[in-house]
């Protein structure tokens, strides 16, 4: 079967995983209002194209932290990923390198930070989860460090887990045959079925309550690597994250897993970024599923975004190449947006170039 866009391998990998792995991967909190409107915002921003400019040559090339990398779409981090496919992370390291673009391993992964490195070069994030013994995140971080990961992504969004209900009533659990090969050998216990989601039990025990801006700190006296700060979803703690020498912020509502109700990330995105003031970069995650999402988010201030789903669903589907297909076409249809848009790099992608629903409230065109 021809795959002509993204969105067409769920539909795929929904037939081939077990109930249990593809609701886990697809659902969101509760009445996943959140999870509908983070796809649904995007389709109320409109583009004010501009026409007869030569865009013969169009560059969709970035830097992040001094890293240059093929175009701004990056892999978010997505946990137990061989649950979808026996290579897991290894597909999904082979193919964002292959693509030119950086990959995140989520802490969750059912591979590890050092298994991930092996699979050669490439530009990598390790996402964090902050575990009640600062000694085993200590130890993640380092490890991290040494197999040649890049950033932190440290995920504030998570105290608690937020209420999935199509796990609870799949009682999911992680399959027998995999592990959270960053925890082994670590004493964190192992995820059991529980009566509600076995993971949720997990997390519970394992993730600190108490996490605060002050462990953003201490997390600088342990790394010099840079840290992102995951879960932004106000301009008030955007400048917090600012003055505490956050690295960068990304726009999240974790894929709309955590607290149901909060506005699309696309919708909060121009808050956060008015608040950084250009002083640290902004990135989004969350409902991106065309390269015209990704044009919107530059417009609207964003220097890149991030990409979960899609990775997952393709990867469940066709592997290693699932992935590298979704991101060429990703980047591909990005590229177009640019063309017709009348932008040849991405410094020319203004907020002008598109109009969002409260622009239509108060419209006069800038003369």
């Amino acid at each position: 079967m021809e795959i002509t866009n993204v969105s067409e391998y769920e539909a795929i990998a929904k037939q081939k995983l077990p109930k249990m792995v593809y609701d886990y991967y697809a659902s969101g909190a509760e009445d996943q209002w959140t999870l509908k409107e983070n796809r649904n915002a995007f389709s109320r921003i409109l583009f004010r194209p501009r026409i007869l400019i030569d865009v013969s040559t169009v560059d969709t090339t970035t830097t992040v932290f001094g890293f240059k990398i093929s175009m701004p779409i990056m892999v978010a981090p997505t946990a137990m990923q061989k649950m979808a496919h026996p290579d897991g992370e290894y597909a999904t390291a082979r193919a964002a390198s292959a693509a030119g673009t950086i990959m995140t391993l989520s802490s969750w992964a059912t591979s590890s930070v050092e298994e991930v490195a092996s699979t050669g070069p490439g530009i990598r994030f390790f996402q964090l989860y902050v575990m009640k013994d600062r000694h085993v995140v200590e130890q993640l971080v380092r490890r991290a460090e040494k197999a040649g990961f890049k950033a932190i992504a440290l995920t504030v969004d998570t105290p608690r887990l937020g209420r999935r209900e199509a796990d609870i009533k799949n009682r999911f659990t992680l399959p027998s045959n995999l592990s959270l090969k960053n925890f082994e050998g670590l004493d964190l216990g192992k995820m059991d079925q529980a009566n509600d989601s076995g993971l949720s039990a997990y997390v519970a025990g394992q993730v600190d309550r108490s996490l605060s801006w002050k462990d953003v700190k201490w997390l600088q006296t342990i790394t010099s690597l840079p840290i992102l700060v995951k879960g932004v979803l106000t301009a008030e703690d955007a400048r917090i994250a600012v003055n505490v020498g956050a690295s960068g912020i990304i726009v999240s509502n974790h894929g709309a897993r955590q607290l149901d109700y909060v506005p699309a990330t696309i919708t909060a995105l121009e808050e956060v970024v008015k608040a950084a003031q250009g002083r640290i970069p902004v990135f989004v995650d969350g409902g991106i599923r065309r390269g015209t999402d990704v044009f919107k988010a530059l417009a609207l201030g964003a220097s890149g975004v991030f990409i979960g789903r899609p990775v997952i669903f393709a990867l469940a589907t066709e592997g290693e190449t699932g992935i590298k297909k979704v991101l060429d076409m990703m980047k591909d249809e990005f590229e177009l947006t640019m063309a017709l848009s009348g932008c040849r790099s991405l410094e020319e992608i203004t907020r002008n170039h598109i109009m969002t629903e409260s622009d239509r409230h108060h419209f006069s065109p800038r003369l």
